[in-house]
């Protein structure tokens, strides 16, 4: 099935909610990484440039999610959840999409602070900066505000996944399943 209907996702929505959902797992881990346990060196900005790239690819994809979700149908939710769940579901996915803008806008920004440029994505395309400086001021800026937006969005990540699991496990609803490749209906 291509097309979103009213109870079920399509596979391309699926596919860039999983693919979006790995690469958010592997900027989230590799910027701590190279952040607090890479070596200070001169192979340090190889990393910083290869996470702008992914970075840079995540944004595209993002583009294409919220474009997919704008034109398409979105399944509803069960009709057996509380106002309470109903509302924290809409919160937690306007929450989710406003921190993985304002993380990849901001490290963007920051990508422009270097004094060699981080501009180009995972497959070598030369991507424009939205921010140029050479101020350190506005390199901390950045970097300070794509670091707690990345990690806001880390721990929404963590309550979206145990709430997928608590509907899963917990309530017997589908709303994982429907997300999920190859899960039989419940």
């Amino acid at each position: 099935m291509i097309a979103n209907t009213s109870t079920e996702w399509g596979w391309p929505a699926k596919a860039l909610h999983w693919i979006g959902a790995i690469l958010i797992l592997l900027l989230l881990a590799h910027g701590y990484w190279m952040t607090h346990l890479a070596p200070r060196g001169p192979t340090r900005i190889e990393h910083y440039a290869g996470h702008a790239a992914l970075g840079y690819d995540f944004l595209a994809l993002l583009i294409l999610r919220l474009l997919w979700r704008w034109t398409h149908a979105v399944p509803a939710l069960p009709a057996e959840l509380a106002p309470w769940e109903r509302w924290s579901a809409f919160a937690g996915h306007f929450g989710l999409y406003v921190l993985m803008f304002a993380s990849t806008l901001t490290g963007w920004a920051l990508a422009g602070t270097f004094s060699t440029p981080l501009n180009k994505d995972a497959f070598g395309i030369p991507v424009p900066a939205i921010y140029i400086s050479s101020d350190r001021a506005m390199h901390r800026f950045f970097e300070e505000w794509h670091e707690i937006l990345s990690y806001a969005l880390a721990i929404l990540v963590i309550v979206h996944i145990i709430g997928a699991l608590r509907h899963h496990l917990i309530k017997r609803t589908d709303v994982m399943r429907r997300m999920w490749y190859g899960m039989k209906r419940t």
